[in-house]
């Protein structure tokens, strides 16, 4: 299989059938095969039976978490290419070339998608969370010696057998931070891609804390040794 488009959820289902049919129709405009996997985190809302409904292959993980979540479906994935993002409607499902196409050609290992760089939506991302994730992405990018301008951003692509390459252990917000660290020390082709931000189409509860998820990404870094030069 050539790509796999993965989607953590937990409780989205205002936004789950929209984004699995922007991420369907281009695979089938490409002519790329390709599945759609959805990873329920414990929704208690209606995602599980519309993501399947539309088409998606949906796989439990129980334990509560953004990285337990991902790693679970990053371990599942049948893609050559794995593309993630997450599926509250944020993120534009509808052109992946831009992390497919580098990465199917193998001009690097793993895609980082840049918010900062692209168009930001009025009301997508506050003053607060901008500053905070700019904070961190220098602390990081400086403590791992891998300068990622965005070491938040949700929506990322990666080959599989660069991935098998890399070992993760956390189970919350900070693994985004453990991701780009892991490759750096992998010693992985990282490149960056200006990506859009946008409100989400219809209502849902936001599941980020700042607060608490900011000091968990910061804990990472400061646990972790700096990458070996």
């Amino acid at each position: 299989m050539e790509c796999t488009v993965l989607m953590p959820c937990l409780n989205e289902e205002a936004n789950i059938a929209y984004v699995i049919d922007e991420a369907g129709r281009w695979l089938a405009g490409k002519g790329i095969e390709g599945e759609i996997l959805v990873v329920d985190n414990g929704s208690t809302d209606g995602s599980v039976k519309i993501a399947k409904s539309h088409g998606a292959r949906v796989i439990i993980e129980k334990h509560k978490g953004y990285g337990y979540a991902l790693r679970r479906g990053l371990r599942s994935a049948k893609g050559a290419v794995v593309i993630f993002g997450d599926a509250d409607g944020t993120y534009d499902f509808s052109d992946l070339g831009m992390f497919y196409d580098p990465l199917s050609r193998n001009e690097c290992d793993l895609m980082i998608g840049n918010r900062f760089a692209g168009r930001m939506e009025k009301g997508a991302m506050n003053t607060s969370h901008r500053i905070g994730v700019s904070v961190l992405s220098g602390l990081a990018g400086r403590h791992f010696g891998v300068a990622v301008r965005d070491y938040h951003c949700g929506i990322r692509g990666i080959r599989k057998d660069a991935l098998e390459k890399c070992s993760f252990h956390t189970g919350g917000m900070e693994f985004a931070t453990e991701m780009i660290a892991e490759a750096g020390r992998q010693k992985l082709r990282i490149k960056e891609v200006s990506v859009p931000l946008k409100v989400s189409r219809f209502k849902r509860k936001a599941k980020l804390r700042p607060i608490r998820d900011g000091f968990r990404h910061l804990a990472y870094i400061f646990s972790r040794g700096k990458r070996k030069r």
